[in-house]
């Protein structure tokens, strides 16, 4: 398998633009969005459809270049199986509903994650609308399902023995091609509503430098106002990779000098 053409963060040191070109979110906070209304839980999940609709729309607009949005962890399958079963239908609703918008719009659509535990029907729907979507380079929007970010590790390493034999010589370079992400750079930027702090098993190896931002903004009510607030705090972080500050000021000297972006 070819190396992946994406740096590595913790391997080079990524080229830093005023804003982030993939921003990964963790949309939380469906169910308490519909019990403050005293709506069923999958109230909230209908009305958070329209939040993801939105926000494709809104970092299309701010020039992000790739969206990742966590829809259903390989945890998930814990909850209640009527909502479970009621996810499965939404999605397959919304991805009939919305997919050729999504090629109209130039959107490359892909799902990661362990889609074995789904419906036959399902996953060709997912299969189709990839294929369908596949020249399209406006905007990379990946939905992970039955994702977990330890999976992901497990099944490229195997991916990788599978194809390079018995070996104890893994290295990352190595490793990277048989990632679920290897298509998409490392994201800038992670999100996370609903007002908890933890990643929760998702892309665990693809954060290792990305800037963390939490809100208490319930993903229902994440809109442009609630966007533009993370991408804020993010253009003021200070992404060091490993590096000193002064080694960064001293980068963005030389860059300045040589009439180079820092």
């Amino acid at each position: 398998m070819a190396t992946s053409k994406f740096a590595s963060s913790t391997r080079s040191i990524p080229e830093r633009d005023d804003g982030p070109r993939h921003v990964a979110i963790i949309m939380d906070g469906n169910g308490r969005w519909a019990r403050k209304r005293f709506l069923p839980r999958v109230a909230g999940h209908v009305r958070g459809v329209e939040t993801v609709r939105a926000t494709i729309r809104s970092c299309i607009e701010r020039n992000i270049t790739h969206l990742t949005l966590f829809a259903f962890s390989s945890e998930n399958w814990r909850r209640p199986a009527d909502e479970v079963s009621f996810l499965m239908q939404l999605f397959m609703r919304s991805l009939k509903k919305e997919i050729e918008r999504i090629h109209e719009n130039g959107i490359r659509f892909r799902v990661i994650g362990d889609l074995s535990r789904f419906d036959d029907e399902l996953v060709a729907m997912i299969r189709d609308a990839e294929a369908l979507t596949t020249d399209n380079t406006r905007l990379n929007l990946t939905i992970a399902a039955n994702y977990g970010g330890r999976w992901d590790i497990l099944q490229g390493v195997r991916r990788l023995v599978a194809d390079a034999g018995p070996t104890t010589d893994i290295t990352e370079e190595a490793l990277e091609p048989y990632l679920s992400m290897a298509f998409a750079p490392e994201p800038d930027l992670f999100i996370r509503t609903g007002g908890e702090k933890r990643i929760s098993n998702f892309l665990l190896w693809q954060l290792a430098y990305t800037e963390l931002y939490f809100t208490d903004a319930l993903w229902p009510d994440f809109g442009d106002e609630a966007l533009d607030a993370a991408l804020a705090s993010y253009r003021q972080r200070e992404r060091r990779f490993g590096r000193t500050s002064e080694q960064l000021d001293g980068a963005a000297q030389k860059g300045a000098k040589g009439g180079t972006r820092a």
